[in-house]
């Protein structure tokens, strides 16, 4: 597990994205909390990302989308889904919405610079998981992720380093599935 200290700009962003391209799985601070990252079409990187979490493969991960226009790739999205969610994006909201292929999706857009920045060079889909063994707390700081993967068999690859980030909650999880919202985590 290599750790990289948040650094501003282009060239740290395309060194994470290259990283992400190569199959690996990083540590990233978000508005929320630090979550884990990995390209969403790579499957070897995705089950490497349910075996950091030790998470059942059943319970499906949450995207980070760079713009409305990736998540319509992905999801269907009404014309009154997509007023609600250019309310809501970027920021503290996942929403779920019906699958182009098959069941229903998370998407969010962190509002976080450099996750943000990482998203718009990267042009594809991410994990939007949160950085922690399933069942324990989400991580906040350096000292926290390291407690919790340091000693483990499965381990992220890289962690970048954003210093203790402020209390958030997690995000509000909406399912947008139906013509009514429905509030699945506050």
């Amino acid at each position: 597990m290599q750790i990289w200290k948040l650094e501003r700009g282009e060239r740290f962003a395309r060194k994470a994205v290259s990283a992400l391209k190569k199959g690996k799985v990083l540590v990233c601070p978000t508005d929320t909390v630090y979550g884990l990252l990995a390209d969403a079409t790579n499957r070897r990187a995705l089950r490497k990302v349910f075996q950091i979490k030790q998470r059942k493969l059943n319970k499906p991960l949450p995207l980070f989308v760079r713009n409305i226009d990736m998540a319509k790739k992905l999801v269907k999205v009404s014309p009154l889904q997509e007023h609600f969610l250019k309310k809501a994006w970027p920021g503290k909201v996942t929403a779920v919405l019906e699958s182009k292929t098959k069941g229903t999706i998370g998407l969010r857009i962190p509002k976080h610079p450099f996750t943000q920045n990482l998203l718009r060079i990267f042009s594809r889909p991410v994990t939007g998981t949160s950085a922690n063994i399933a069942g324990l707390k989400p991580t906040r700081s350096l000292k926290e992720i390291l407690s919790q993967f340091e000693k483990r068999k499965h381990q992220p690859d890289i962690v970048i380093d954003g210093g203790k980030l402020p209390f958030s909650k997690p995000s509000k999880v909406i399912d947008l599935t139906s013509s009514k919202k429905k509030i699945l985590r506050p």
